[in-house]
């Protein structure tokens, strides 16, 4: 149980740091609104790579990268991880440079309850009694922004977000690779598409990487580390945590994008209040079953 115990503390601490950093990683965005959102993915793609084949050189890990190769589960997981990533990352990068940040903060909000859904689907995890009636508060906040404020709130921005990640999270949970070296395929597979749109524009001239200046060209290229860390991060956790515990954790970076969204001045309408107001309330439901969960664990025999 020691093992077991550290391993879950672990997860928790490492699924922490990624919902810190995803929390405040608007702000990053912010810098560098004037630049489009898919030349703004296609380089996080290719330095994200950069740094990750720095990081498995320095680790020592081609070894590890060259036997999740060698199965066809180690291939077919991370092209489907990989195309469900760069959706993410693309309609994310969108939302938060065109003022979107509490669509994309709804989003997050959903997604450790779609986590749960999954949980229960494929991993055949058990629904507690608080985490249907979650669910079904959360549906019922979704509907209501849907009819109260209909598509120009950016609801597809959020139900695409909380899809995307919530199965990319799956994926990297049963893929046979580890945290960096899976990550590290996903990212390779998708630079062909990158590097090609990247030299597309640079070709045609509206390329702001190589026009905007230094500082522009550096933050660019920063998006590598702030893209590759808190993926690192949320991989180490959710190979060490059951699905439906992540989602548990989910809430610390909505909030905060939340906060970022409303401290720049977003337009808070009173259906995106009925819905935050719903999605709240389910996550206070998850939370308090959880401990109470956690509570009986610890008061059992044997324990």
């Amino acid at each position: 149980m020691n093992e077991e115990h550290a391993r879950a503390r672990a997860g928790v601490l490492l699924g922490v740091s990624a919902y810190l950093c995803w929390g405040f990683m608007p702000l990053y965005f912010r810098l560098i609104a004037h630049v489009p959102a898919a030349e703004i993915v296609a380089h996080r793609i290719i330095w994200s790579l950069a740094f990750l084949a720095l990081l498995v050189a320095v680790l020592r890990r081609w070894g590890a990268v060259r036997v999740a190769l060698a199965s066809r589960r180690g291939l077919l997981i991370p092209a489907a991880s990989a195309l469900l990533i760069g959706v993410n990352w693309l309609v994310f990068t969108y939302a938060v440079t065109n003022g979107y940040v509490l669509s994309a903060s709804l989003g997050y909000y959903l997604n450790p309850l779609v986590n749960i859904l999954l949980g229960v689907l494929l991993l055949k995890e058990r629904l507690s009694q608080a985490q249907k009636i979650a669910t079904a508060l959360a549906a019922a906040g979704v509907a209501s922004l849907a009819i109260g404020a209909g598509a120009g709130t950016g609801l597809w921005i959020s139900l695409t977000l909380a899809a995307s990640f919530a199965l990319y999270g799956f994926l990297r949970k049963i893929a046979p690779a580890g945290a960096l070296e899976g990550m590290a395929i996903e990212t390779a597979m998708i630079l062909p598409l990158a590097a090609f749109w990247v030299v597309m524009i640079e070709a045609d001239g509206s390329a702001r990487f190589s026009a905007a200046g230094p500082l522009t060209a550096s933050l660019i290229a920063l998006g590598g580390v702030v893209t590759a860390i808190p993926l690192l991060l949320f991989t180490g956790a959710a190979r060490r945590l059951p699905y439906s515990t992540l989602g548990f954790l989910q809430y610390i970076a909505p909030t905060l994008q939340f906060a970022v969204g409303v401290f720049y001045g977003e337009r808070l309408t009173t259906a995106h209040l009925i819905c935050f107001a719903a999605i709240w309330a389910a996550l206070a439901l998850v939370a308090l079953d959880g401990l109470r969960t956690a509570h009986r664990a610890r008061a059992a025999p044997g324990l």
